[in-house]
């Protein structure tokens, strides 16, 4: 006697780009615009070819892709900053959550690299020119940095958050119009009476630290104010760097009436130095910091800062790297800040 073997229902098919297409009810062409992040595809289309994927359950066959296209469809997210800071900076992880979901939509993976030290840069870089990745979204450069020529020099498609100093014209960016937004928040104190404003700056081989510290010069010129040099205290973005740097204004005298610090975390380590020596905010000191990731709002007192929009620098990042993937020259891109006023310096 033989056995009956039960017969096996019949694999479903997988779901091909021309089933997306029929789904849509556009072309198979525009699909393949979707998919590789490319322009000429209007927001509706878009739209439709991703709910047609939801429906579907089309999903890409990447080792075929990356035979036919030569591309790994990996992006690595780079920062340069020791690995404390992802967690302890709010701007980097708002900028990694935006990357993430820029990167999703058009369904390429995400790599997290850190390179703070010498031997971090050499293996990241190793592995970047080795092809493993089609392109690199650079978060907080410093000019003199080797690892910027040797991307350069390996060809690595890259974009960067801020200005890349030295090399403008060979690493896209996107970036905040830091100088305008500085110059902003100093012409608010200004405006506010306050006449001997100090400044706690950011790293000054970072663009960001460079053009702050340029805006709140071009302020207190434009009001006629003096710039004392003994009011300028330098920081490296931190919590504890901006500490010690409001000690420093006071260990000078603390003859200010008002502190511009360039960004938010420094402004939450200097609160407290403040509040310790007896400086009540905004009482006897106005501050203001910069950025509005989301800390600002969270301090006593709620803080007056610069809002740099981190979402749309995200989205533009990733816009400009899979246009660079695709051949198009570098560019780079400003973005617009905005002040918003809270208790730490009231209108």
């Amino acid at each position: 006697m033989i056995p009956v073997v039960p017969s096996q229902p019949a694999a479903r098919k997988r779901p091909t780009i021309r089933d997306v297409a029929r789904e849509a009810g556009v072309s198979y062409a525009t699909v393949s615009r979707v998919l590789n992040g490319r322009e000429w595809v209007s927001p509706e289309a878009a739209r439709a070819v991703r709910d047609a994927i939801a429906r579907t359950g089309y999903t890409t066959n990447q080792h075929a892709r990356s035979l036919a296209t030569g591309r790994s469809g990996s992006i690595a997210f780079l920062l340069t900053e020791p690995q404390h800071l992802l967690f302890e900076d709010p701007n980097f992880s708002v900028l990694l959550r935006g990357v993430a979901q820029a990167l999703s939509d058009r369904q390429l993976t995400l790599l997290l690299m850190i390179a703070a030290t010498p031997q971090e840069r050499a293996r990241v870089l190793g592995y970047l020119a080795g092809g493993h990745v089609d392109g690199v979204l650079l978060v907080s450069s410093h000019s003199g940095d080797p690892l910027l020529g040797q991307l350069v020099g390996a060809r690595v498609p890259t974009v960067a958050c801020g200005r890349v100093l030295g090399y403008e014209g060979l690493i896209s960016s996107v970036a905040a119009d830091d100088r305008a937004g500085a110059r902003s928040a100093v012409d608010h104190l200004a405006r506010a009476g306050c006449r001997r404003i100090a400044t706690i700056t950011g790293p000054l081989d970072t663009s960001g630290g460079v053009d702050r510290l340029d805006g709140y010069r071009d302020a207190l010129a434009a009001h006629g104010l003096p710039a004392d040099e003994a009011r300028v205290a330098h920081g490296d973005w931190s919590r504890e760097s901006g500490a010690a740097g409001m000690r420093a204004l006071l260990e000078r005298g603390g003859d200010f009436d008002a502190v511009f610090v360039a960004s938010d975390l420094m402004a939450a380590g200097a609160l407290p130095v403040l509040r310790d020596a007896g400086r009540p905010v905004p009482g006897d000191v106005r501050v203001v910091g910069f950025d509005d990731s989301g800390l600002a709002a969270t301090l006593d007192p709620p803080l007056t800062t610069v809002r740099q929009p981190l979402d749309r620098i995200s989205e533009e990042m990733v816009r400009l790297l899979t246009e660079g993937v695709a051949g198009r020259a570098p560019l780079s891109t400003t973005v617009p800040t905005a002040l918003v006023v809270r208790a730490s310096s009231p209108a």
